[in-house]
């Protein structure tokens, strides 16, 4: 891949990109005990079994997050990794809830990434953008809550995202709430396929109006689905990186990516929480031609890919 070729980071959940040295410059900022001792314990924890286990661990530390400030700390710091990465557009998810059910005003995480995306293209070369997304494994009221809050702040969101623990929670649950974002005129992407099955898929497209899917490798699994994604050409943002961490697949070398491209999916490569799951989108693209061969070529046509299916 031509590296000025354009890249679009369309899956990165910016709380995903809370490094431990910042967890730890945060805490002291804000006066958080942390139960770890330091640095290397804490890294010493970042071995998931699951998503649930992976979960676990990201919202306790999250605990750190708590004004403006920190959450436009956490946005820079990213933008600055993703221009090195060469991503040139990033659509970065945001978890409302997260921080609202621990006493964090929506109004702080708002303002504080806002902030951040405002001067992103001036200050890093990125065009960056927001997505607030639904944690869909608490109260489907609550996500109208937030939901609503959003609105009212007038937060400067281009989507809203569903995602969080998969299985359990299909996107059914929440139809509703995506149709008054459809009706605000916002962009609808959802995570399903990771763990969840095919049918997750399904109800994305046909009850949320989802655009795009998160993740979305188990569509391999019913080709009637596999047809529909390539003949709408609706975009997989999918995270090879994070599948391995979380033991969706076994290794890099045993990825569906390339099968997924040679069915004509549009697929997309991400870093979904890249300070968890060992790298950014350039690690990524590294690793997936150590492990998995991937060419030029390929290269090429997932930058692209990536474009394509940016929102904005």
């Amino acid at each position: 891949m031509d590296e000025s070729e354009p890249l679009a980071e369309l899956h990165v959940h910016i709380e995903g990109t809370l490094e431990p040295e910042l967890i730890f410059s945060l805490a002291e900022r804000n006066r958080v005990a942390l139960p770890y001792s330091d640095l290397a314990d804490l890294r010493s924890r970042y071995e998931f079994t699951d998503l649930q286990s992976f979960l676990d661990l990201y919202y306790a530390n999250m605990q750190v997050l708590q004004t403006a400030e920190d959450f436009a700390d956490l946005a820079r710091a990213y933008l600055t990794r993703a221009a090195r990465a060469g991503i040139t557009r990033a659509e970065f998810f945001f978890d409302p809830q997260a921080h609202t059910s621990r006493g964090v005003p929506l109004s702080e995480v708002v303002d504080g990434l806002a902030d951040a995306v405002a001067g992103a293209r001036a200050e890093y070369g990125v065009d960056a953008a927001m997505i607030a997304s639904i944690v869909r494994d608490r109260p489907v009221t609550e996500a109208h809550e937030v939901f609503g809050e959003l609105m009212r702040l007038q937060a400067p969101v281009i989507g809203l995202g569903l995602d969080s623990a998969e299985m359990g929670y299909p996107p059914s649950l929440f139809e509703d709430v995506f149709a008054r974002a459809r009706a605000e005129g916002l962009h609808i992407t959802a995570h399903a396929g990771e763990e969840g099955p095919p049918e997750y898929v399904v109800q994305a497209l046909d009850l949320l109006g989802a655009e795009r899917i998160d993740h979305g490798i188990r569509s391999l699994e019913d080709p009637e689905l596999v047809a529909r994604l390539v003949d709408e050409q609706i975009p997989l943002t999918v995270c090879p990186l994070s599948n391995v961490r979380l033991r969706v697949v076994d290794s890099l070398a045993d990825h569906p990516l390339r099968r997924m491209l040679d069915a004509g999916l549009s697929v997309s490569v991400n870093s979904d929480d890249p300070a968890y799951f060992g790298g950014y989108v350039d690690d990524a693209f590294a690793a997936l031609q150590t492990h998995l061969g991937l060419t030029d070529e390929e290269r090429t046509t997932l930058a692209r890919n990536s474009i394509r299916a940016a929102f904005d």
